[in-house]
């Protein structure tokens, strides 16, 4: 696989949001939005339980702690982070959807819809929506903004965007990477390694 050059970013720590009634119920989320389920806020548990000592070093440092405007990434960041009071940033909200926000993915899938096989490039791919291109372009804005070691808190597309971004994988590759809730991806010098808490 064909790689880009990772950009020179600080060392990040990013979290998805925990399980959410819609993700259980397979429904298109994007800038909509439902509650965490009891597994979600299990999941942001054990994310605090990962990120606690990385997170006293950030706060402590020049860096920051980041959390995506939509209540989901919220309420996970004030079960994973409670000591801290992170910035909210427009940036880290999930990809637009347009008009499939709120729609059953199965049936689009069935539809044999245009996109491809991964659920980035199908929500990419939805009319009225943000787009792959506009998508990268404002996560390596607010990637090329952080002045120093960072948490981000924030959506499992978004996020696939954002490690490619830092780890140099191409922009067709992206959506194939795994897109775990309750763990911890950091992110540091081009490379991804998956911090995982012990199983619920």
């Amino acid at each position: 696989m064909t790689c880009d050059t990772p950009p020179n970013w600080p060392e990040i720590w990013f979290l998805r949001h925990g399980q959410t009634e819609w993700n259980l119920a397979g429904r298109i989320q994007g800038r909509l939005d439902s509650p965490l389920t009891n597994l979600g806020r299990a999941q942001a548990a054990q994310q605090a339980a990962i990120i606690a000592e990385f997170a006293a070093q950030v706060a402590g440092g020049r860096g920051g702690i980041y959390v995506s405007p939509l209540g989901r990434a919220r309420q996970t960041a004030a079960l994973a982070l409670p000591l801290h009071d992170p910035v909210i940033d427009a940036r880290l909200a999930e990809i637009d959807t347009g008009a499939w926000e709120g729609l059953q993915k199965s049936e689009l899938q069935k539809s044999g819809l245009p996109g491809g096989d991964t659920d980035l490039a199908l929500y990419a791919a939805a009319p009225g929506g943000e787009g792959l291109d506009a998508l990268i372009a404002r996560v390596r804005a607010f990637g090329g903004d952080l002045a120093g070691p960072s948490i981000v808190v924030a959506h499992g597309l978004l996020g696939q965007v954002l490690r490619g971004l830092a780890t140099g994988i191409p922009a067709s590759q992206m959506g194939a990477q795994d897109n775990m809730q309750g763990c911890v991806y950091h992110l540091a010098r081009g490379r991804e390694t998956r911090l995982d808490a012990p199983p619920l």
